[in-house]
This record gives structure tokens, C-alpha cells and sequence, in this order.
């Protein structure tokens, strides 16, 4: 295996981890990552997908307490029959949608104005949300949604499937315009990831599996192994952030971004082939 293509894997696993669970959409930046990087061919978006399981265990790990309780209590508790239940009712929106347009999204919204846009006009929107009245918050903690809630947090993730969206972001920030608090919509968008990031993993690669080969193990198990770490790290750090501070940085950071997606398809430094 070529060892400049491993860097290039540990390079884009940790793009992966640093970004899956911040509200800046992991996917622009991939994208901007693999153009610069000269890994962006057919392959290389497969790998970009699978390796968000490497970021998730992190969560599993991280969530590993309450995942296990969970488990335990699911026969016979009903706050933990719940809190299953409201996990599934959130992801089955974007299963459902996700295999209905999937394919037209990508062939038709992976675009530099439409990356910029989102990432622009979701900034705006954290500040936005941020400037809500305490009276606002109606559930503190994810085993206080209800069903109806559940539901409305998943229709909410489904507008990550428009690129530069994120899907945290969305979940997170449309969690606490719903009335969640910012630990409670951070925690629920980390549940709901474990079903959403393996499931789309998994399909990429059952559905792409003839571009892959014996020799191309060692590229996705470095790109697994740094995009776990970093977000290991990651996430670790954003529960420790958001416990006294605010998204707003994000938000203006998203603004920028979306300036340098625009700039890099300008000058053609970025192609945005779907």
C-alpha cells in the first residue's frame, strides 16, 4: 500500500472526527480536503462515508453508560422502552427520504452555491437560535421527549441531506428551536447518530462494494482508526464546551466557510462533481 495514500486516509479520518459532530457539516469539508488532497475520485467518497463508523464508536464509547443501561433496563423499563423508541422514530424520517432522493440530491445539489449557501445560511440560523428566551426550553433531558418530539427531530435531520446542511447541526440547532435545551439537543443528536452513520456506512458500502478491493483494507482501517480518535477528542471537548458556552463561534465560522467554498470553486481549486 502506497504510504502516501495512508496519509492522505489519517488526513481525512481526522476531517471526519473533528467535524461529524460540530455543527460545520463534515461533508464541505471533505470535500474541500480530498480536492487538495488529490483524493476525491469514486473511491475516495465511498471511504469519506464509511468511515464515519470510525466516529461513532467514539460516541458509543463516550455514551457507553447510558447506551448499556439502556439495553439492560429495555425489557422491562418503560423510560428506557422510550428513549429506544424515540431513537428509531427520529431516524426512520431520513431512512425513508434517504432512499428516496438520495441519488437526485447528489446529482443535483452538489454544488459550490448550494454547499455555500447552506453552510451561510445555517450560520445565521445558530444565531438565530441562540437568542432564545430561557422560557423557550421545555426538556432538559433527552428521557423527557416524547414521541411527537422524537419525530420532529428527525424531519429536522432529514434537511442535512442537502450538503453543507450538517447533520448535527440541524439536529442540534433544530432540537433547541423545538424547545430542547443545548445538552439535551447535543445528547439526542448523538443517539441518533449511532443508527443514522452506521446505516449510511454500511449501505455505501454494500451498494459500491465493486469498487472495492483486499488491498484497499489498510487505506479505510487508517481512515477508521484517526477518524475515531478525533472524534473521540472531539466529542469529549463539545460536551465540555457547551456546558458555559454558546454555537454562536460556529455560526460565524460557518459563514466563513461558506465565503471559502465559494472562493475555492472559483478559482477552481475545488471540483464539486458529484
Amino acid at each position: 500500500m502506497d504510504l502516501g495514500l495512508l496519509v492522505k486516509a489519517a488526513i481525512m479520518g481526522v476531517v471526519e472526527g473533528l467535524t461529524e459532530f460540530l455543527p460545520i457539516s463534515s461533508t464541505g469539508h471533505l470535500i474541500l480536503a480530498g480536492a487538495l488532497l488529490g483524493f476525491d475520485d469514486d473511491k475516495a467518497k465511498v471511504f469519506d462515508i464509511a468511515i464515519q463508523t470510525g466516529a461513532i464508536l467514539a460516541v458509543i464509547i463516550v455514551y457507553w453508560q447510558k447506551i448499556r443501561d439502556t439495553l439492560i433496563a429495555l425489557p422491562t423499563q418503560r423510560r428506557a422502552q422510550r428513549f429506544a423508541l424515540n431513537v428509531l422514530i427520529a431516524f426512520f424520517p431520513a431512512v425513508v427520504l434517504g432512499l428516496l432522493f438520495g441519488k437526485m440530491i447528489k446529482e443535483n445539489l452538489f454544488t459550490p452555491a448550494v454547499v455555500a449557501s447552506t453552510f451561510i445560511i445555517g450560520g445565521f440560523i445558530i444565531l438565530w437560535a441562540e437568542k432564545r428566551p430561557p422560557a423557550a426550553v421545555r426538556i432538559n433531558d433527552v428521557d423527557e421527549m416524547s414521541p411527537w418530539d422524537a419525530l420532529k427531530v428527525g424531519l429536522v435531520q432529514c434537511l442535512a441531506m442537502i450538503p453543507g446542511t450538517s447533520r448535527s447541526g440541524a439536529t442540534i440547532i433544530g432540537g433547541m428551536l423545538l424547545g430542547l435545551s443545548r445538552k439535551a439537543a447535543t445528547d439526542f443528536s448523538f443517539y441518533l447518530a449511532i443508527p443514522t452513520l452506521i446505516g449510511a456506512g454500511g449501505y455505501s458500502l454494500v451498494k459500491e462494494r465493486g469498487l472495492l478491493t483486499a488491498a484497499d483494507l489498510p487505506m479505510f482501517a487508517v481512515g477508521l482508526l484517526f477518524s475515531f480518535l478525533s472524534a473521540w477528542l472531539c466529542v469529549r471537548w463539545l460536551l465540555r464546551y457547551i456546558s458555559s458556552h454558546s454555537f454562536v463561534p460556529f455560526a460565524w465560522y460557518r459563514i466563513a466557510f461558506g465565503i471559502v467554498v465559494l472562493a475555492t470553486a472559483w478559482s477552481g481549486l475545488v471540483t464539486w462533481a458529484a
